[in-house]
């Protein structure tokens, strides 16, 4: 499963690397109301929240579904500018239709690839956005009340918040991020000058390629949805984040210029598996036969007939779940004289709880 974008005939020059303070704040504001999924954040997250006003809180929590469980395409800006407030009087352009239908990504969630009708204009949709808010809570659910009711001055309260965000958190943050976001962008766009945008893609995230045949170019992004959009007559915006880590968002409403937020990788914790990787590990450590035999495995290496004796089955059953685990890179073989010892990678199985949080999460 993955991301698709279409780049064929695309020129280089229309790929940019460039850091956005709106989409920053967007990062910032899911690390905050969602944690647990940032610890490396855990210092600044709770600074940050023991510092908010209760009625600014109050505010976050009620319009949190556009940062919340998804990120609203609105907060990826696809033409960053120097400051925040230029790219919120560019938010301001957008049509009603167009805002309130990112704005409230909660109601076409399903339909996202296809390119779900605004509910301003679709009354199924409306009615999906009131039943996915109410299940949010009262609050959400009067907000989006409004949002339908009144746009425009739903729109400048949204402006307001995140405004009222900069001024209390968000100027300070950015100013100490920007250079290290600034750096990476000008890192990424000097390696595609150099090497080419396949070296580029592969640096912004593990999780992310450049596929080139006789049909055209792709960037795919490896995540646990299936989506394509074509970058046809625009152009592709890649956005660090210092804020990400480990989600990879990839914007691919059709209709919209395509979008990818990366985070500044860490490269102390080594690549990204991909989502196939993850799926096959699980199942390999999923049957009980084989979970037993990474007991012995993890033990020492044993040889197939070893185990088939330690366990009571036939050397060819041994054989077909080492075949399993094997393709799923949980062992590793080494031959010593006649005999084929196979042993766990006990780094790959100790990594596989954080790879699958990452895989779901990205």
């Amino acid at each position: 499963m993955s991301v698709t974008i279409d780049i064929t005939g695309l020129p280089h020059e229309r790929i940019t690397f460039c850091p956005s303070p709106l989409a920053e704040l967007g990062a910032a504001l899911h690390a905050l109301s969602q944690p647990t999924h940032h610890p490396r954040l855990h210092a600044w997250t709770t600074t940050t929240t023991a510092a908010l006003k209760p009625e600014l809180a109050d505010r976050l929590h009620e319009a949190d579904f556009m940062w919340n469980t998804t990120r609203s395409d609105i907060l990826l800006t696809a033409r960053p500018r120097e400051t925040l407030a230029e790219e919120l009087d560019d938010l301001d352009l957008m049509d009603d239709e167009k805002f309130v239908g990112s704005a409230l990504e909660i109601s076409c969630n399903s339909n996202y690839a296809q390119g779900a009708p605004s509910p301003l204009v679709d009354e199924r949709m409306r009615r999906r956005a009131l039943d996915l808010a109410a299940a949010r809570g009262p609050r959400q659910t009067a907000f989006v009340e409004r949002m339908l009711a009144d746009p425009p001055g739903t729109r400048a309260w949204i402006r307001r918040l995140l405004e009222d965000c900069d001024e209390a958190f968000f100027a300070d943050t950015w100013r100490r991020v920007r250079v290290q976001l600034a750096a990476d962008a000008r890192h990424k766009t000097e390696l595609m000058r150099r090497k080419g945008l396949a070296e580029a893609v592969a640096d912004a995230s593990p999780a992310m390629s450049l596929e080139e045949d006789g049909h055209g170019s792709r960037i795919v992004v490896d995540k646990l949805v299936q989506g394509r959009t074509s970058a046809e007559g625009t152009a592709v915006t890649f956005l660090p984040t210092a804020f990400g880590w480990p989600h990879l968002f990839a914007l691919h409403t059709p209709g919209w210029q395509p979008v990818v937020q990366y985070p500044i990788p860490a490269r102390d914790l080594g690549g990204a598996a991909s989502v196939e990787a993850v799926k096959l590990r699980l199942e390999a450590v999923a049957h009980p036969m084989r979970m037993r035999l990474c007991r012995s495995l993890a033990r020492g290496s044993s040889t197939t007939s070893e185990l088939a004796d330690a366990y009571n089955i036939t050397a060819p059953e041994v054989s077909r779940h080492l075949a399993v685990m094997k393709k799923a890179g949980l062992i590793t073989t080494q031959r010593r004289g006649r005999y084929v010892l196979h042993q766990l990678d006990v780094s790959v199985v100790a990594r596989l709880g954080s790879d699958f949080l990452e895989s779901v999460l990205r």
